[in-house]
């Protein structure tokens, strides 16, 4: 995919690492691990393999990734292998941010609450439009260069009382 973009644009400057699922439930003592599984191959090692198909051409850009956490991944969600992996997806972007330091790159962690996507069986009551976090996205790209916007947590506004 790496090479394709290049030999179809001529390179790549931004990429945005955007992949999760959910488990099941049941928490950490009767969730199907099946479904953890494959959860934490989506949720962390895609992100890993993303990283590192797209880093070299990035860094010869300069270029700027985007990775997506959760509003879920900087809280305590009791039983939530979801939670756990999102945790973990901070934690990529903050060592690669270190990785970085001095290249000129950007690393940002977009970190959306509730979102009303497919994710959710039944549509969430409250929840974000998919192109509120793409507004999210296109700020963070849009800095200047001389900008590195290192988090950006959406959540939708409360209801009024």
């Amino acid at each position: 995919m790496v090479e394709q973009a290049i030999e179809t644009f001529g390179h790549i400057d931004a990429v945005f690492a955007n992949a999760g699922r959910g488990g099941s439930p049941g928490g950490f003592s009767s969730a199907d691990h099946v479904a953890w599984r494959e959860m934490i191959l989506t949720n962390i090692y895609g992100v890993g393999l993303t990283l590192q198909a797209c880093l070299p051409e990035l860094k010869r850009r300069q270029g700027h990734i985007l990775l997506t956490g959760s509003a879920a991944g900087r809280t305590t969600i009791p039983g939530s292998m979801y939670s756990a992996t999102k945790w973990a997806v901070t934690g990529i972007g903050y060592n690669l941010r270190e990785e970085l330091r001095g290249t000129g790159m950007r690393v940002t962690l977009i970190e959306p609450g509730m979102v009303d996507t497919p994710f959710f069986d039944e549509p969430p009551e409250y929840a974000l439009a998919d192109r509120d976090i793409a507004n999210a996205v296109i700020y963070a790209l849009s800095q200047p260069p001389h900008v590195d916007v290192n988090e950006i947590l959406v959540r939708p506004t409360p209801p009024r009382e």
